[in-house]
């Protein structure tokens, strides 16, 4: 990062400029052999552009409000992505938004959390937090989980894992009620909760970035997300395929389309773990996971009614018991402030098994 704060690195630009390339491309030709292949690839370098654009955009900006940064962005891409598919496939796509939810809490909850503890607990061997963010974040996630992907399962007014249209109404309320309101605690009440414990800076190991920087930063930010959003969606028949060949069930649609929009907060994350960072490294994580939730379902539950689209939010007994497990341990491994390499190998082998499970149910 200390280079980039007097010059753009060729790469952070490029990458974004091949893949609207691409897309042009994509316009006239479609998205099939070849082309297929390298707006993949064009599309990985796409998101480590955004990851480097986010990050120096977050340093310039400051904790705690700097992680929200990419959390947003985060989320953008993926009620961008759930929105264009469920419109371009309704018919099958009503869990779509479900999948790609409770992935995305696996993935940060497990998958990040559990790589940054562990690279964290490995090169420094313990680290530290502020145990009052962690369990604040941990609370909020806990509730917006079983309020908008548990309860569906047991309401009565409609049939199966959904709610009729005031209860969807509802269930969008409330969560941008809990993650406003966890918002306002990060960056307002008590911001404190959510920084470097003892008060030591954790922004020491690179220049701050001009103004300008951070302006143009922000610009090419949203380019890259734009471009990542159209190639992905102009990938997702192909990926599609490729999941209807192996044979793997739907819902590995919504873990890859979790996968690909976590990529740049995940690195960011385990970037900042492995640098003794871990208070930046869990606002970000659990900082992306209730974004994910509290951004995502309001936003899948206007575009369900509006355009009355199916939508269904209840989970599966077996994907109930993983997230009940995911809770229950982070409340264990986060609750003492004090993290070793134990604590991310247990979160390891739960992301893990999850991810097993969705291939092979």
């Amino acid at each position: 990062m200390a280079a980039a704060m007097t010059r753009t690195p060729w790469w952070a630009w490029a990458w974004p400029s091949m893949a609207w390339v691409i897309l042009v491309i994509i316009g006239f030709a479609g998205a099939t052999g070849v082309i297929a292949v390298a707006a993949g690839i064009v599309l990985i370098g796409t998101v480590f552009a955004a990851v480097y654009h986010a990050e120096l955009v977050a340093h310039r900006i400051g904790e705690p409000f700097g992680t929200l940064v990419l959390a947003v962005a985060v989320t953008v891409i993926e009620v961008a992505l759930i929105v264009a598919i469920m419109l371009g496939f309704a018919a099958d796509k009503a869990g779509l938004a479900r999948d790609t939810v409770f992935a995305a809490v696996m993935i940060v909850c497990n998958g990040i959390v559990g790589m940054c503890l562990l690279a964290g607990g490995v090169r420094h061997h313990e680290q530290g937090f502020q145990l009052q963010g962690a369990s604040a974040a941990l609370a909020v996630l806990a509730a917006l989980t079983v309020l908008t992907l548990v309860v569906p399962n047991f309401t009565t007014s409609t049939p199966g894992p959904t709610f009729n249209q005031s209860q969807l109404v509802f269930a969008g309320a409330v969560s941008l009620v809990l993650y406003g309101s966890f918002i306002f605690v990060q960056t307002v009440r008590h911001r404190d909760y959510f920084l470097p414990v003892n008060g030591a800076s954790e922004e020491v190991h690179a220049p701050l970035p001009s103004n300008r920087m951070a302006l143009v930063s922000a610009v090419l930010l949203a380019v890259a997300l734009i471009a990542i959003v159209a190639l992905a969606k102009s990938l997702t028949p192909a990926l599609e395929s490729i999941i209807a060949w192996l044979g793997a069930p739907k819902a590995v649609i919504g873990v890859a389309i979790a996968l690909l929009v976590l990529l740049p907060e995940g690195l960011a994350a385990l970037r900042a773990a492995s640098g003794n960072r871990l208070q930046t490294s869990l606002n970000l994580a659990l900082g992306s996971a209730l974004a994910s939730i509290g951004l995502t379902i309001p936003a899948v539950a206007a575009v369900s009614i509006m355009l009355d689209q199916p939508l269904a939010l209840g989970l599966g007994v077996k994907d109930m018991v993983l997230l009940a497990l995911t809770l229950l341990v982070g409340v264990i491994t986060l609750g003492t402030g004090r993290t070793t390499v134990l604590q991310g190998i247990v979160h390891l082998v739960i992301f893990a098994t999850f991810l097993f499970l969705a291939v092979i149910p």
